[in-house]
This record gives C-alpha cells, sequence and structure tokens, in this order.
C-alpha cells in the first residue's frame, strides 16, 4: 500500500472534477496506511448496452488507480438497476431491457473489465443479490429516507416536471435504490460521472440514515468523442468500443484532435502526469511531432485491449494505408447489377457502411465519398469501364464495388 498520503492523493486527483469531502479521503488514506487494512472502492455500472467503449474506461482507469496504490475496488454491476433504467439526463422515461438482456449484457461487462483490472484486486458483485431479497415493508421504509422535493432538485426531474412530461414513480426509486447500494456495500469511495452527483450524494446521504459513515463521492468527466464536442456514445456514432477489431480502434484514434489528444492521455493513459507534461512540452518545442504522440496513445489503448502484436500491426496497416495510400486487402465487397446502375446512398447502406440513405447523401455533398480515388458529387452513376470501382467513404472507411 502507498504510504505517502500526498502522492497517493495526487494520482486519485488526476482527472477528476471534484471529490466531497476531500479533507475525508485524506483521513481516510491516513487511516488505511495506520491500520493496513485497503479502502473499498465502489463504481457501479447499469448493463444497459453489450460492450463498454472509452467513455466508459474512465471510472475503470480511476479504478485501477487505487489498486496501484493498493486498495480494493467493488465493481457493481446493476442488473437490478438495469431493470429500471437510470433516468439521468434523459427527457422522457426510458424503455425497460428484458432480464435477459440485462443477463447477457452483464456477462460480456465482466470478460471486458480485466483488461484494465487487476482480478485479484476487483469483486465483482450484482446489486440483485441484495435487492431481490428485499421485502415491501423495506422498500417502504427505504422510500421513506428521502423526499419528493429533493427528488425535484434534480435538474432533469425538474424540467420534466415543469415542461408536464411524465415521471414515472419507479424513476425516483432509481436514485433510492442505487444509493442503498452503498448501504449493502459499505464503501469507503464511490466513483461516477458528473451526471451521476446526484444519486451518488443519494448514496452518501442513505448511509448517514442506516447509521453509517458516509462515502467520499469522486466525479469524473464526461470524455468526449471523436468529434471533440459531445460525450462518447454509441447513439451519436463518436464512441471507439473497448471490443473493436484492433485496425478500426487505432485509426479512429488517430482521427482525433490534437487538443483531444492530450484530455484521452490524462484520463485514459497510464503514462505518469510528469510523462504527459514532458510530450506536451516537446510538441510545444517542436522536437516531437503531434503525430507521434498520438501514435504512442494508440498503441498503448490498442495493446490493452488487444496485445501488443495487435497493436503494432494495427500500427503499420496504418501507415502502410494512410502514410503511402494503400488501400487495404481486406475491405467489404458488394456486388452490383450488370447493367452498372449504381444508386450511391442505397448500396453504402446495404455494405453497412452508413446508417441511412440520409446519411450517405450528405457524405456524398460534404465530398466525403469517392470512387477510385476520384470525389463523387453525384447520388447516381454508371459502372465506369471494367469490372470493379473502391469506394472510400471518410477517412477509414472502403468498398469494393464488383460488377456482376
Amino acid at each position: 500500500m502507498e504510504k505517502d498520503v500526498d502522492k497517493a492523493l495526487e494520482l486519485i486527483k488526476r482527472g477528476t472534477v471534484e471529490i466531497i469531502e476531500e479533507d475525508e479521503l485524506r483521513e481516510r488514506l491516513k487511516k488505511a496506511v495506520d491500520s493496513g487494512q485497503t479502502l473499498r472502492v465502489k463504481a457501479g455500472f447499469d448493463p444497459t448496452a453489450p460492450d463498454l467503449h472509452l467513455g466508459h474506461t474512465v471510472l475503470i482507469q480511476k479504478m485501477k488507480h487505487f489498486q496501484d496504490l493498493g486498495h480494493r475496488v467493488l465493481f457493481l454491476i446493476g442488473d437490478f438497476t438495469g431493470l429500471i433504467g437510470d433516468p439521468t439526463g434523459k427527457s422522457e422515461t426510458r424503455p425497460p431491457l428484458t432480464p435477459e438482456q440485462v443477463q447477457q449484457n452483464a456477462r460480456t461487462y465482466k470478460e471486458q473489465i480485466f483488461k484494465i483490472l487487476d482480478e485479484e484486486k476487483t469483486e465483482v458483485v450484482f446489486n440483485s443479490t441484495w435487492m431481490n431479497e428485499m421485502k415491501a415493508i423495506d422498500m417502504i421504509r427505504l422510500c421513506a429516507k428521502h423526499t419528493v422535493a429533493r427528488m425535484l432538485e434534480r435538474d432533469d426531474f425538474k424540467k420534466r416536471f415543469q415542461s408536464n412530461k411524465p415521471i414515472g414513480i419507479h424513476e425516483f426509486i432509481y436514485p433510492l435504490i442505487q444509493g442503498y447500494d452503498s448501504v449493502a456495500l459499505h464503501p469507503d469511495v464511490e466513483l461516477g460521472g458528473t451526471d451521476q452527483k446526484f444519486n451518488l450524494l443519494v448514496g452518501r446521504h442513505l448511509q448517514r440514515e442506516y447509521g453509517q459513515p458516509p462515502q467520499v463521492v469522486i466525479t469524473m468527466p464526461l470524455l468526449e468523442g471523436l468529434d471533440g464536442v459531445n460525450k462518447m456514445s454509441k447513439s451519436l456514432g463518436n464512441y471507439v468500443g473497448i471490443t473493436e477489431p484492433p485496425g478500426e480502434m487505432f485509426g479512429k484514434l488517430m482521427s482525433i484532435s490534437d487538443k483531444l489528444m492530450f484530455r484521452y492521455y490524462e484520463l485514459l493513459s497510464n503514462k505518469s502526469v510528469d510523462e504527459i507534461k514532458r510530450l506536451k512540452k516537446d510538441i510545444e518545442s517542436g522536437s516531437l511531432h503531434p503525430k507521434e504522440a498520438k501514435i504512442a496513445l494508440a498503441m498503448e489503448l490498442v495493446a490493452r485491449f488487444h496485445g501488443e502484436a495487435a497493436a503494432a500491426e494495427a500500427k503499420k496497416a496504418f501507415e502502410a494505408q494512410f502514410s503511402r495510400g494503400e488501400i487495404p486487402e481486406d475491405i467489404p465487397e458488394l456486388e452490383v447489377s450488370g447493367e452498372g446502375k449504381v444508386y450511391l446512398p442505397k448500396v453504402l447502406k446495404e455494405a453497412g457502411l452508413v446508417k441511412s440513405t440520409s446519411e450517405a447523401r450528405r457524405l456524398i455533398k460534404q465530398g466525403a465519398v469517392s470512387m477510385d480515388g476520384k470525389k463523387i458529387r453525384e447520388e447516381e452513376f454508371s459502372m465506369p469501364g471494367g469490372d470493379s470501382v473502391v469506394l472510400k467513404i471518410g477517412k477509414r472507411r472502403y468498398l469494393r464495388l464488383l460488377l456482376r
């Protein structure tokens, strides 16, 4: 266990938005050193999607920091709360998942998290363990620990209430159940995104109500996606999934801006604060090109989830494709009729390269689609001479069209 409390705090505070309360955290770290007992650090994840992306790993990386300091982490899978659906940031009631969906997603989470966390220092827990045992009278007593007025202090609830949008009673219960997880697990620290601050403080409040020392709350920022503006999200298409193929992951990371690169370094990299400062200094002085720093980041993150050999191969393929303009060998293929008439938006959608024909039309108008190296401005065209052409969509997507 790290004996230097100031040094431990420096690592814990890296990238954090808020610590409630820092003095309490310092005291618990000191007590842990004096007693030799590790802190219990909790973070909860509702299994609402089958795969994790880099945005999720911001919290997991912070859990790893606590493990590096010698402490034990509680990776809570909200298989019970996942059936309700977290109302945080939602403008309307979200549809609940089925128990089968929740269980399948939970299994994939367990498979993915140990790419980062030390399995021996991790306790994976499911909140259905205690919630399925809770009786109706216990739930009533839990609800009595909070008020409707306090719930309506939440910005998302307040907006929905003021605009006469429905709020389900079960949505009020969600923060209470998330908070009760802390009563059941007795954590010293709970981690969460800034959007979870209300729920985390409910946990702190409920621990007091049940006669426990209140947990320290640490909030982490929501990682910006590839666009550098919106938070990383599958629905926005600006995400990097941790189960994506190495080449796809490498290419996506190389597409981020230089400014966003250092945001990712701070929140995702294992490099020390001093190492990251040196990188910035070298780039500012001109002794290091930003692209080289970006390659190092992409290599580190791809190696974390796929291994060093896969990262090296992804780098090699990226340089061949983009530095020397080579076309990848394993691009998807699609056949078109012998008449050779091609309606491009439909073709791109059928090939799975865009989500809709409207997205394809937008990319064509933006000049983001080319055929054999020449930009396409028309939505419909005839296949040129020969029996195949290569389409390029954006920076990394390719499609070979074959004339049948």
